[in-house]
Parts: structure tokens; sequence; C-alpha cells
């Protein structure tokens, strides 16, 4: 695993403070675990900050988590940067594309995708878009290979990429309007992507 830091200081917000909704949320996480136990509650807690704070996380919201949960600061650091789900430095405010680059995705095409990326938004993983709307990273398996290739935005994947529907894709983030997740393709779910082969008869 390649070492994660945070981002340098001219790139750290000078605070971090929960909002009344995600801090009520986050201790309502807190409470599902028993006393002296919250700590267990960190990475959703973080995973919660990062949504709110652009999709990043800083060393102030770090250090909020870390108060918030009574933890060392180290400790939450050690947990946003062993975790890649955790960005830790700024990320495109429209959209930051994670494009799986494992076996399956490559077979089918997720190199094409990734030289869209270098085209379209930088060409390295980590930089900002000349707009700051998009950033975009290679990552390891999400988890979708039968619909490969495919990439994750947030929480969201979208799969059975080709050119042409990945660009229909990040047009939508870029409009504000970002289609509706899963395969972007005729097919639903994981189904074949020729039709049924099996179980085609009625009971």
């Amino acid at each position: 695993m390649s070492v994660r830091r945070l981002a340098p200081k001219e790139l750290q917000p000078a605070s971090f403070e929960f909002t009344a909704e995600n801090l009520a949320w986050a201790k309502a996480q807190i409470a599902k675990y028993p006393e002296g136990r919250q700590a267990s509650a960190v990475i959703p807690i973080l995973w919660k900050v990062q949504e709110q704070h652009d999709g990043w996380v800083s060393e102030p919201a770090i250090r909020a988590v870390a108060d918030l949960l009574d933890m060392p600061y180290i400790r939450v650091l050690e947990v946003a940067t062993f975790y890649t789900m955790f960005q830790l430095q700024p990320v495109g405010k429209k959209a930051h594309v994670q494009v799986c680059g494992t076996t399956p995705c490559q077979l089918r095409g997720a190199g094409d995708l990734i030289k869209e990326c270098q085209h379209r938004i930088h060409h390295d993983p980590f930089h900002l878009s000349a707009d700051g709307d998009f950033s975009w990273e290679e990552v390891e398996c999400l988890g979708a290979c039968v619909n490969a290739p495919m990439m994750m935005v947030g929480k969201d994947t979208y799969e059975d990429l080709t050119v042409e529907s990945f660009n229909k894709v990040l047009d939508g983030f870029a409009a504000g309007n970002p289609p509706k997740p899963g395969p972007q393709s005729t097919r639903p779910s994981s189904a074949p992507i020729s039709g049924l082969t099996s179980l085609k008869d009625k009971v």
C-alpha cells in the first residue's frame, strides 16, 4: 500500500465544525456502542465528515472527530490514512471519479476510461480539473466485476461503461444532474448482457 499523507498546510482549512444535523447523526451512531467503546463509530463518522466537507477529510476535521469520540488525534489519523475510501486532499467539487483498474475491468476497457480521465480531467490522478469540478484516481476492485468496466463516485457505482457512456456520466455530473447509478447498458443489475440464459420457463 502506498504512503498516504494529509494535504499540505496551505490546502487545509482553518477549522471544521459539524453541521447541527450531522452532529446529531454522529451522536446517534456513538449511542449504538457500549460506554467506553465510542471509538467504534470512527469510520461512519469520518465518512459523514467527508460527505459534509466537499468530499475529503482535512486535519481540522480529524481533530474534530477525535474530540467528539474522546480519542487521541493520532488514532483517528491512523484510520483516515489507512482506508483509501477517505480522501486526504481536496477533490473535484462535482465528482471524484474512481476508476477500477483490476484485471476484469482492464480486460473490458478500463484503460480507455483512464485515458479519458487523463484527457478530460487531468493527466495525473489526484489533481483537480482546470475548473476544479473533477478529480480522478485508479483504484482496486470495487466489487462489480461481472459489470466491468466500472467506476465509483461517492458511494454510487456506474457499471458496464464504454467511453461514450462514461462521458455521459461525467456530463451529467457537470450539469448537476447525475445519471442513475448501476449498469449504463440495457441489462438490469448483473443479468446476462444478452438476456436470460436459464430459468426462462415460467412456473
